[in-house]
C-alpha cells in the first residue's frame, strides 16, 4: 500500500524532466531493496524451505513487474514459457542453438513494437529492458545444461522445475535490472549452498578463528546506496547542463573551435555514465541486501560481495584500453556474450560478438551504428597494444606517458564510438561523424591496415602446435631435458 500511494503521488507530476515510468522504476527497486532485507532475515534458508524461497521471490517479482510496466509484464511469463517448452520438447544436440533463436527472436520482436509501435525513443524505462536480462538467463540456462550432459556423456538432462525455473528469471531481485547470474548459483542462494565453497577457499578462518557462516552484506550495501545517491546527483545536475545532443547543434558547433567540442564531448559522456552507475550499482545491492553476490574474503578478513557485480567505477574512469573498459562494464552481459557467442563463434568472433550485442540491445539505428565502429575501435587497439605497448615498458616514466596516452585515446574513443548509441537516429549520429571528419573511423581503418596482429585462430594453433611439438620432443630425444628430470626422481 505505502508504494501504491507514493506511485499516485508522483504520477500528479507533470514535469518534462521526470517520467512516470522512471519514477515507478526508481520506486520499486527502493522497495525491492527493502524487501530484500526482511527476505534475507525472516526467509533465510535456515528458517523457511527453499520452496517458500522461490514462491514469495516469484511472486514479488511478478508484483513489480506488474507494478511498473502494466500488463506488459505478461510478455516476461510469454518468453520464459516458450523457452521452457523449448527445452524440453527439443534434443540435447539443439536445445540451446532453438532456445536462442526463439527467446532472441521474442525479445527482437517487443523491441520493434515497443520501439515503432508504443514510444519511439522512450528506451529508459520500457518493457523490453527487463526481457533483456530474462534473455540472458533463459539462453545461459540453454547453454549450461547442453554443455554438461555433453561433457559428462549424460543420458538425460536434469530440467529446472517450472517453479525453479520461474524464480530464477523473475524474482524480486533481478526482474528490473538484472544482473545476470549462473543458474546455479542461484539455486545455491535459495537453497543456503551459497558460502560454503568460499568459505573452503577461504579456509573458514580468520584470525585463528573459525568465520561466521552468513557474513552479512550491511557494509557493502551501505556503500553501494551512497555510490548511487552520489552517481543520481552527478547524472542530475552535471548532464542537465551538458546534455549530449548539443553536440549536433549548429550553433553551438558554429561558436565553438574543436578543442572545446571535443572537451565538451568529454565531459557530457562522462556525467552521462552515472545514469548507468546509478542503476546496476542499486541492483547490485537489492541482491547482497537479500544475501546474493557473497564472493569469499579479502585479505583483510572482511567478506567480498561483487559475485554477480556489473561494472568497475574506476577501472572505466581510468582504463587505458578499449578491452579494459569493455570489461569492466556491463560485466555480466559481457560474460554472456563471451560464453554464447565470443567462444563459440568459428569465423571473427568479435565481429559476431558485437554484431549480437547490437541485436540484442535493440532496433535503433544508433545502437548498430555504434557497434560497427566499435568492432573497427577494438581491432585498432588490438593492434596498436600489440605492436607498441612493449616499447614503453623499459622505465616507469615510458610506462607512465604510454598509460596517459593511451587513456585519453581510450577515453575520446568511447565518447566516439558511443554518440550514436545515446542519439539513437541515424540522421543526427551521422551528422556528428561528418562534423568529426569521421577521423577516428579513418584513423582505426588505418591502423588495422598497417599493423600486424595475429587473429585468434592463429594464435590458438600456434599455441597447439607448440604443446604438441613439445610433447613430441619430449618422448623422442633421450637427452632432453624431459628424460633427465624422470632420471633425477
Amino acid at each position: 500500500m505505502a508504494v501504491l500511494a507514493f506511485k499516485n503521488k508522483f504520477c500528479v507530476i507533470n514535469s518534462k524532466r521526470i517520467q512516470v515510468p522512471v519514477v515507478n522504476f526508481v520506486v520499486c527497486q527502493l522497495f525491492a531493496l527493502v524487501t530484500a532485507f526482511w527476505f534475507r532475515l525472516y526467509l533465510h534458508p535456515s528458517k523457511t524451505s527453499p520452496f517458500i524461497r522461490h514462491v514469495v521471490a516469484t511472486l514479488l517479482g511478478f508484483y513489480l513487474a506488474l507494478f511498473c510496466f502494466g500488463w506488459y509484464a505478461l510478455h516476461f511469463l510469454v518468453q520464459s514459457g516458450i523457452a521452457y517448452g523449448v527445452m524440453i520438447f527439443t534434443s540435447v544436440e539443439h536445445m540451446h542453438k532453438y532456445c536462442f533463436v526463439v527467446t532472441l527472436g521474442y525479445l527482437c520482436f517487443c523491441q520493434v513494437t515497443s520501439a515503432y509501435v508504443f514510444d519511439y525513443g522512450m528506451y529508459s524505462a520500457d518493457f523490453t529492458g527487463p526481457m533483456m536480462v530474462i534473455t540472458q538467463k533463459i539462453t545461459s540456462l540453454a547453454f549450461e545444461i547442453h554443455d554438461v550432459v555433453l561433457s559428462l556423456c549424460l543420458l538425460y538432462r536434469k530440467m529446472p522445475s517450472l517453479l525453479e525455473y520461474l524464480s530464477y528469471n523473475c524474482n524480486f531481485m533481478g526482474i528490473l535490472a538484472g544482473p545476470t547470474c549462473s543458474y546455479n548459483d542461484y539455486i545455491a542462494f535459495i537453497e543456503g549452498r551459497w558460502y560454503e565453497p568460499k568459505h573452503l577457499e577461504s579456509n573458514g578462518k580468520e584470525n585463528g578463528k573459525f568465520k561466521q557462516s552468513d557474513p552479512s552484506p550491511k557494509r557493502d550495501v551501505i556503500q553501494k546506496v551512497c555510490t548511487c545517491a552520489l552517481s543520481l546527483m552527478v547524472y542530475l545536475v552535471i548532464y542537465t547542463i551538458c546534455p549530449t545532443v548539443r553536440i549536433i547543434d549548429d550553433t553551438f558547433m558554429a561558436s565553438n573551435p574543436f578543442y572545446i567540442q571535443v572537451f565538451y564531448l568529454y565531459i557530457s559522456m562522462l556525467a552521462l555514465r552515472p545514469k548507468y552507475y546509478f542503476v546496476w550499482t542499486l541492483a547490485d545491492a537489492i541482491n547482497n541486501a537479500a544475501g546474493f553476490g557473497f564472493n569469499g574474503y579479502n585479505t583483510d578478513g572482511t567478506p567480498k560481495w561483487d559475485r554477480i557485480s556489473n561494472l568497475r567505477i574506476l577501472n572505466i574512469e581510468f582504463a587505458t584500453s578499449f578491452k579494459m573498459f569493455l570489461d569492466n562494464w556491463n560485466i555480466q552481459t559481457a560474460l554472456w556474450l563471451k560464453r554464447v557467442c565470443y567462444e563459440r563463434c568459428p569465423y571473427n568472433p568479435t565481429a559476431a560478438t558485437f554484431l549480437l550485442s547490437a541485436i540484442w540491445h535493440g532496433v535503433y539505428p544508433g545502437y548498430y551504428l555504434t557497434f560497427i565502429t566499435g568492432i573497427v575501435v577494438t581491432m585498432a587497439a588490438r593492434a596498436v597494444r600489440h605492436n607498441v605497448r612493449q616499447h614503453f615498458l623499459g622505465s616507469a616514466t615510458l610506462k607512465l606517458i604510454y598509460d596517459v596516452i593511451t587513456w585519453f585515446s581510450t577515453q575520446m574513443a568511447i565518447c566516439y564510438t558511443v554518440v550514436p548509441f545515446v542519439l539513437l537516429a541515424v540522421g543526427p549520429s551521422l551528422k556528428f561523424y561528418s562534423s568529426w571528419y569521421c577521423c577516428i573511423h579513418l584513423i582505426c581503418v588505418l591502423l588495422v591496415l598497417v599493423l600486424p596482429v595475429k587473429s585468434r585462430r592463429t594464435k590458438q594453433q600456434e599455441q597447439l602446435s607448440c604443446v604438441q611439438a613439445n610433447k613430441q620432443n619430449c618422448l623422442s630425444s633421450p637427452h632432453n631435458n624431459c628424460n633427465q628430470k624422470q632420471k633425477a626422481t
